[in-house]
């Protein structure tokens, strides 16, 4: 027997949800639990808002393959794109994607999303690495504190195989930003980085608010006298762009960042898709996880 086609994922931004979601409960009632349509749009949408701010219908049949879909809105969409909030649909965008409907504002808030992923993996990366490993920081970001990594209900090599079957399309989608940035020399699988910390501090200081704040609330409490920030902001961050342990602080924060939100939609999940749909993702995702391990140790 083959192996079951993966589930295609989708994302709506919508303007008006609770418009939106009445439409489609009458159009698609059975994309929602019982619960949901007995309780309406409205119902929906305020579940839709709590953090990150997505409401999800799953194990859709479409055309002969099963659908996730996702409904957001616009300005929450936008809003994680440039801020990093939750990274929840951020880091979804950081990954190959192929857009159904283009919209100005998404596109260039999701052109600066993908920039402050290469210079967040740039920062924790050293100064000679391949294409494959620059990927693989980018697709980490919204795992890296995901609840469902530590459980057995997600595959261990998910990252890796993102980016081993999709490697070209991340090179389209990175290249040209990679070496558009200064002080990054791209010449065939080999990326080079100047690792001053002149150079660090710039990508370091335009990294999105959410992760920049926690990064500085961060050194603000583990900093000994000599680097509290005083009236010279440039020189502090300087000498936070030069630290060795920057690397790691950044990791832990990008964790911080998404364990939350991750944690608050896996619990979600039980409204959006009903008992029913939750069980069966979940044993889907065990299946997967399973098939994973026992291919590693036979």
């Amino acid at each position: 027997m083959g192996a079951q086609a993966p589930m295609l994922d989708f994302i709506f931004a919508v303007t008006h949800p609770d418009h939106w979601h009445s439409i489609n409960l009458h159009q698609h009632p059975s994309h929602y639990p019982l619960h949901a349509r007995a309780l309406g749009s409205s119902f929906v949408s305020k579940v839709q808002e709590i953090t990150p701010g997505v409401w999800f219908n799953t194990f859709v049949p479409m055309h002969g393959v099963n659908i996730k879909y996702g409904v957001t809105t616009v300005d929450t969409l936008c809003s994680d794109l440039l801020n990093w909030r939750s990274l929840y649909l951020a880091g979804r965008l950081h990954k190959p994607i192929r857009i159904i409907k283009d919209d100005a504002r998404v596109r260039l808030t999701q052109q600066v999303n993908l920039t402050s992923a290469v210079r967040a993996a740039l920062l924790t990366l050293p100064e000679t690495f391949t294409p494959s490993s620059l990927f693989s920081r980018v697709a980490s970001i919204s795992y890296s504190g995901d609840p469902r990594m530590f459980l057995p209900a997600e595959n261990r090599g998910k990252v890796d195989n993102i980016v081993r079957r999709q490697e070209a399309q991340f090179t389209e989608l990175y290249q040209r930003l990679v070496v558009g940035l200064p002080g990054i020399r791209w010449e065939g699988n080999v990326i080079e980085q100047d690792l001053s910390s002149q150079a660090r501090v710039k990508h370091l200081r335009k990294l999105p608010e959410e992760l920049l704040s926690r990064v500085r609330r961060n050194y603000d409490q583990r900093m000994d006298g000599a680097m509290k920030r005083g009236a010279d902001e440039g020189v502090w961050w300087l000498n936070v762009a030069g630290d060795p342990s920057l690397s790691k602080v950044l990791n832990e924060e990008m964790a911080n960042i998404v364990r939350y939100p991750a944690t608050v939609q896996t619990l979600k999940g039980l409204v959006s898709a009903g008992l029913g749909k939750s069980m069966r993702y979940t044993t889907q995702k065990i299946g997967k996880w399973w098939s994973g391990s026992s291919s590693k140790t036979s």
